[in-house]
């Protein structure tokens, strides 16, 4: 299905920075988006993007390239910059020619982008106020992702509404893409219709037919209400977490138990405060991975947005995209009789 000319015009702009048909871009999910689901997202005319998440440079070479030979069409590459060796990452993706770089977890080093700029690399960035959206432009960003609290995974404080409100009518100078609990083609045309260039979607994609995802994995996203899909519980506020939104399971509880155990052993004096906050942080890199390989959905964490309510079935990821631009088209079209 080609998108709809009412559609095709609200994100052009988009399409045009991804040089893609459809402008979804694939959320980074650990675990999940590998080559298998990249090419998928990107042979069907949106933008998959690669998790390079903790991948040694080695790793993330080897998966670039191993994309590159099941798909023609351009992808991206998602760098945590946390990651202690971003640089080496960073010519991993100049030496591979990677169009598109999104710098996730923060506000990057000025060198991070200038390397990437004057290697001709796209430098995406997320902004989650209209401050930091402008910082990142100046640094050489030239696209943005918003991205609300209903999202899965790590997430901010701000619901996906608000932030669309705050920024799209505030940065217009470069493609804003909004994130965050989209699950179905009409919240992507309303964003369109806000200012929007495009959208990220990343739940919705987990159950893709091509996804690597453990059956259970996906079996436990199809049976989900987005009310099951909660932040994790910061027990001590001298020992702040980043909130991860997931379907609440076992290893929710044991994140809660394992915080207060980790804290009784800093005041104990058995352990060192940095390494036990480090400890904490480390604490769902495991967990994710146990849930997504090896179907341990009980004690693995299954990190997903609210938009997890709207994932009802396995799907090839043809079929995804095409009833994301049904109803986006179909909206618009109601839209257009109404305004007649």
């Amino acid at each position: 299905m080609k998108p709809h000319t009412g559609l095709h015009s609200l994100w052009q702009r988009g399409v045009e920075y991804f040089g893609c048909e459809v402008a979804i871009l694939g959320g980074a999910m650990s675990w999940v988006s590998d080559s298998t689901l990249v090419s998928a997202l990107s042979n069907c005319g949106a933008f998959g993007v690669i998790a390079a998440s903790s991948m040694p440079p080695h790793l993330l070479e080897a998966e670039i390239e191993k994309t590159k030979t099941k798909t023609t069409q351009p992808f991206g590459v998602n760098l945590i910059i946390m990651h202690p060796q971003l640089a080496e990452l960073v010519e991993v993706c100049i030496r591979q020619k990677v169009s598109h770089v999104v710098l996730a977890g923060g506000i990057p080093k000025s060198e991070t982008v200038k390397r990437l700029v004057e290697a001709s690399v796209k430098v995406i960035g997320f902004a989650p106020s209209v401050g930091i959206g402008r910082k990142l432009i100046k640094q050489g960003v030239s696209a943005l992702v918003i991205e609300g609290h209903e999202a899965g995974g790590h997430i901010g404080p701000v619901s996906t509404s608000v932030l669309a409100q705050e920024i799209l009518p505030e940065i217009r100078d470069v493609p804003v893409f909004v994130a965050g609990g989209i699950g179905r083609g009409e919240a992507i045309a309303s964003f369109l219709e806000m200012g929007a260039s495009g959208v990220q979607l990343g739940t919705r994609f987990v159950c893709a037919a091509e996804s690597i995802a453990h059956p259970k994995f996906k079996e436990a996203f199809v049976r989900a209400a987005a009310r099951d899909a909660i932040p994790s519980v910061q027990v001590d506020p001298d020992f702040p977490v980043i909130p991860v939104r997931a379907i609440a399971n076992k290893a929710s509880d044991a994140f809660t138990r394992f915080q207060i155990e980790t804290i009784a052993k800093v005041k104990s004096g058995e352990l060192d405060k940095k390494k036990a906050q480090l400890d904490i942080e480390h604490f769902w890199a495991g967990a994710l991975r146990r849930a997504v390989i090896d179907g341990d959905v009980e004690n693995g964490s299954l990190m997903a947005g609210q938009s997890v309510g709207m994932v009802s079935k396995i799907q090839p990821m043809k079929e995804i995209i095409e009833e994301l631009l049904k109803q986006a088209t179909d909206y618009l079209d109601r839209q257009n009789r109404h305004a007649a």
